[in-house]
């Protein structure tokens, strides 16, 4: 598909929104909309087999994901996020590259809430900060596991915190969704463009 082409050719060099000038997000701003105009799945809750997974992110406005660059001796590495329709919960995961021994990772997990046929409101409910080692992270997959069995990591391991789910609460609308690319739209007026991992959903082990 042509349109969405062009659109991964305007992202790439862009690294995540990190290097994107005014004038590079009014681009992909509207090379976006013109995809979105094409969306072949425009009731995206219906199929959740081809929205449930995990996607990485390949663009973004959020200046909040962004930021994360800027934190001392640190780079943005990947960031997911990862969809359970069945569990109705999202996990956004950021890997924070570092000096040997220091990555570190930034974990959001949010409840999900339908609300149409391609609008979820997400209500924000645990924060992870810590190492990666620290945390025993190994991968997506593994590390939601991880967060299911364990109801609070020590201080030892790194800052797990409880959010308030009513302050704390937002939605996303998915504007575009193929077998490998979606594009959502936030609340606060973000953009998010992502690509499907592949074999996302197989269990760890």
């Amino acid at each position: 598909m042509l349109g969405k082409a062009d659109l991964l050719e305007v992202i790439a060099p862009l690294n995540r929104g990190i290097r994107a000038t005014p004038a590079d997000r009014l681009t992909v701003e509207a090379a976006a909309v013109r995809l979105e105009e094409r969306n072949p799945t425009p009731q995206p809750l219906a199929n959740p087999a081809q929205l449930e997974g995990n996607w990485r992110l390949l663009y973004t406005t959020s200046q909040e994901l962004l930021n994360l660059d800027r934190l001392p001796l640190a780079s943005l590495g990947p960031i997911y996020q990862c969809i359970r329709l069945g569990e109705n919960r999202i996990h956004n995961i950021a890997e924070v590259n570092g000096p040997p021994w220091l990555s570190g990772l930034v974990t959001v997990a949010a409840r999900l809430e339908p609300v149409s046929d391609r609008r979820v409101n997400v209500r924000f409910e645990r924060g992870i900060f810590g190492l990666q080692g620290r945390l025993g992270y190994q991968s997506p997959n593994q590390f939601m596991a991880a967060l299911a069995a364990t109801p609070r990591f020590s201080l030892l391991q790194g800052i797990d915190f409880s959010i308030n789910a009513e302050r704390q609460a937002g939605w996303l609308e998915i504007t575009y969704l193929d077998e490998d690319l979606r594009i959502g739209r936030g609340n606060q007026g973000n953009l998010f463009i992502l690509k499907r991992e592949p074999d996302s959903t197989r269990p760890v082990g």
